[in-house]
């Protein structure tokens, strides 16, 4: 089964927690904190495998999760690191982040690697947060989650040669003649319903792979037929070959339906419009008007298209039209070097882009309710320990160094309203009021010196 589109849940490894331990040995005084840290969690990573053509694998599990870091322990030992989860793709997979819905990465080289969702770090020990004010801390942090997206995985087909034309007007027929590729061949319109890849070896040393894309009809599009899901294919292609009917047993005009593809192109993407082309005038063995196919020529190669006649079924035409594919794809290599998409970059290893980790923001969602959100603060809340006053206190220094505090009473916050941030839910308390109430009574409470 051919399957070129699948959505997923990924989940990468949290991280580990650090340890809150002290060394007690005997005989040795004043020991320490010497808790370590926790490790590293699993990334979710996408590797090509060459051997796929295809995403069917993702059809039938749709969740995955990378493997947890290890917890720290006493005496400075650290937990162990997270094995990443490596998920093997077709090369030519283009991976889009659904909650976003931006780019992360087109795997479209042999060794492509991605990293689609990072683990999260591991929490530091209490050993790392002595100093000269805290010689005993009595914390650890708590190991950082680790990334979870929804990813939508399409599969563009990698070839240098892309088929199009209506069904049945011999795209099937053509690269079943020049490679070794078998498609379904019959009468009927679409006869083909999945992308066929075909290896066309034209001498020794020259060669290049064809696709036939089925399904092109008017409003494909917009999705009608199957070419809106089959577009995709041909937008990595060098070079597209136009196969027209020119039996003249179709009941329709060629030209119209030469013209009908090219406009259902252009409102696909505009640079699928601007490959170059080569008009294949197909089925002549069966032609019944050549002098209307003599007309169609004459206007094909009046705007510009490099024509050809050829009969799939019989071989007549076939080597010409090869040999004109390979010296137009050896003059596009040589141009452009690697494969040139106009989709989006190549890339090896790709990873999620990283927002400014100290920049933060406090939405108000209603009277009495605030939403603080940035990455940054996000994560200290998510690695602070809650069941340790230690720790809490920890983060609320923190939180009033950043000026979160500030920004919350500048924005009317009072007593008693709630303050989320991330999963957790905060009462807000104004201690600049508190303190200024404990010096009115302080002043209050001052004995009055008498006359």
């Amino acid at each position: 089964m051919f399957v070129d589109e699948v959505e997923i849940e990924v989940q990468a490894g949290d991280g580990g927690n650090g340890a809150a331990t002290f060394r007690r040995e005997k005989y040795v005084p004043r020991g320490g904190p010497d808790g370590g840290d926790g490790g590293q969690g699993g990334h979710i990573v996408l590797q090509v495998d060459t051997n796929l053509t295809t995403l069917l694998d993702f059809r039938y599990q749709r969740r995955y999760r990378a493997e947890r870091g290890g917890d720290g322990g006493a005496k400075g030992m650290f937990g162990k690191n997270g094995k990443d989860l490596v998920l093997k793709v077709p090369q030519g997979t283009v991976v889009t982040d659904l909650e976003t819905g931006q780019q992360i990465a087109d795997l479209s080289l042999a060794e492509a690697r991605a990293i689609v969702a990072r683990g999260g770090v591991g929490g530091r020990g209490n050993a790392h947060f002595v100093n000269s004010v805290h010689q005993a801390p009595k914390f650890a942090e708590k190991g950082e989650p680790g990334e979870r997206k929804r990813l939508r995985l399409e599969l563009k087909l990698l070839a240098d040669v892309g088929l199009i034309g209506y069904p049945n007007v011999g795209k099937s027929t053509l690269i079943a003649a020049v490679s070794a590729a078998r498609p379904k061949i019959a009468n009927y319109p679409f006869t083909t319903l999945v992308p066929n890849l075909g290896v066309v070896y034209v001498e020794t040393g020259r060669s290049f792979v064809m696709a036939d894309i089925p399904g092109l009809i008017e409003g494909a599009s917009q999705g009608a037929g199957l070419g809106h899901r089959f577009l995709r294919h041909v937008e990595r292609t060098r070079l597209l070959i136009h196969i027209l009917d020119v039996s003249g047993m179709t009941g329709r005009e060629p030209l119209r339906d030469f013209e009908v593809l090219n406009r259902e192109l252009a409102l696909y993407s505009a640079a699928l419009a601007q490959l170059p082309q080569f008009v294949a005038l197909n089925k002549l063995d069966v032609a019944t008007d050549p002098a209307a196919v003599d007309a169609l020529e004459a206007e094909l190669c009046a705007r510009g298209y490099p024509v050809y006649r050829l009969s799939a079924a019989t071989g007549q035409g076939v080597r010409a039209l090869v040999y004109a594919a390979m010296e137009a794809i050896e003059r596009s290599r040589k141009e452009g070097g690697e494969l040139s998409t106009p989709a989006a970059e190549h890339v090896r290893i790709a990873a999620v882009p990283q927002e400014d980790v100290r920049q933060w923001d406090v939405t108000r969602v209603d009277a009495h309710t605030f939403v603080v959100t940035g990455r940054h603060v996000e994560r200290m809340v998510a690695m602070t320990d809650f069941n340790n006053e230690y720790a809490v206190r920890r983060l609320q220094r923190i939180l009033e160094k950043m000026g979160v505090n500030r920004k919350l009473k500048e924005m009317g916050a009072r007593d008693g309203d709630t303050v989320r941030i991330r999963d957790v839910e905060f009462d807000y308390e104004d201690e600049d009021r508190w303190d200024e109430e404990a010096d009115a009574e302080a002043v209050s409470a001052r004995p009055r010196r008498r006359r």
